[in-house]
């Protein structure tokens, strides 16, 4: 955990500002494909509509810093409970759809944001297709930091408590109830399990980490508009979570440093055909490691213990009473 904490304290003192920037992007996009893995890990939904709850969270805190005067470290409960009672409100009636007809609905959701976000009835809201400008915070306390040094730190701040709520929900009993109704949702009922709660309360635990996501996202980057959350940043968030690997927390960070850094990678390989490289980078890794990189990762730990030298698992076979000149006669 010591060696955990002073790897992700330590691009405080060695990067620039830039890469600081970037890392807190990556950190807004680990939290926010781990609250698409409560859906699609656990309960085996397929959604690809998280952008739109990204998109809520980081207006909600636009419009509470810009229009409200609202402290930005305080905008954040504000924005989980929005967040939570749309991924509610959709998870309502999304308990009556399965599979593709569910990942539509969810994608029209996405569609649908940005579109709703230009509306000129709510220009005074959301500022319309010019967007809301943000105030970058200085640290506080007078701490000998950048903004961009703080806003790193604030992100892992609030990151690690939505980490850790994630990890506990899913190994108690409430995550043995998802991980129920997605492998046999009738035998899940048969045992008592009320499949609209689970379903319904997970939907809106997931926007509401997704949604915090937004807002940090609002904050590090200082600005929201329409454009800034198109359909493609949901099927991106999907991308990240299938490459990281589902039901795994170490996959969503993965996924996060692949949807962040991949397409600049991509871009800097080839300036006339960066999509191609990013598509045969993702078909080249989702070929390779069907399961995600953490799930490859995984398997590789899991079976480095049970690699032993040939003499050694030769004499494991033997036994320790077997004679050494091979005749195997046990005295």
């Amino acid at each position: 955990m010591l060696a955990g904490a002073v790897l992700l304290l330590a691009p405080v003192f060695l990067f620039t500002d830039y890469h600081l920037f970037q890392l807190t992007l990556t950190v807004t996009t680990a939290v926010a494909i781990l609250g698409l893995d409560l859906v699609t890990g656990y309960t085996g939904q397929i959604s690809l509509g998280h952008g739109a709850f990204y998109a809520i969270g980081a207006y909600v805190t636009a419009i509470l810093m810009a229009d409200c005067h609202v402290p930005y470290w305080a905008t954040l409960p504000v924005s989980a409970a929005v967040s939570a009672g749309a991924g509610f409100a959709i998870g309502m009636p999304a308990l009556r759809l399965r599979g593709h007809y569910l990942a539509l609905t969810t994608f029209a959701l996405a569609v649908a944001v940005p579109q709703i976000l230009k509306y000129h009835g709510l220009e005074d809201w959301t500022g319309g297709v010019q967007g809301i400008v943000l105030a970058k915070p200085d640290p506080p306390l007078g701490l000998k930091l950048t903004p961009d040094q703080w806003l790193y730190l604030f992100a892992l701040a609030i990151a690690a408590p939505l980490f850790l709520l994630a990890r506990n929900l899913v190994r108690g009993r409430i995550g043995l109830a998802m991980v129920a109704i997605r492998d046999h949702p009738l035998a899940a009922e048969a045992m008592g399990i009320d499949l609209a709660r689970i379903k319904t309360r997970t939907f809106a635990i997931s926007a509401m980490i997704t949604g915090i996501a937004g807002s940090l996202g609002a904050i590090a980057v200082q600005f929201v508009a329409p454009d800034s959350f198109p359909p493609l940043l949901s099927i991106f968030l999907f991308v990240g979570l299938v490459l990281g690997g589902l039901r795994s927390q170490a996959g969503a960070v993965i996924g996060a440093l692949f949807v962040q850094f991949l397409p600049n990678l991509a871009d800097q390989i080839s300036k006339a055909a960066p999509g191609a490289v990013y598509g045969i980078a993702l078909i080249a890794v989702l070929y390779l490691m069907p399961g995600g990189v953490a799930g490859a990762l995984r398997r590789a730990l899991e079976a480095w213990p049970q690699r032993r030298p040939r003499g050694a698992l030769a004499a494991a076979t033997r036994g320790p009473s077997a004679s050494p000149g091979g005749t195997g006669h046990v005295e």
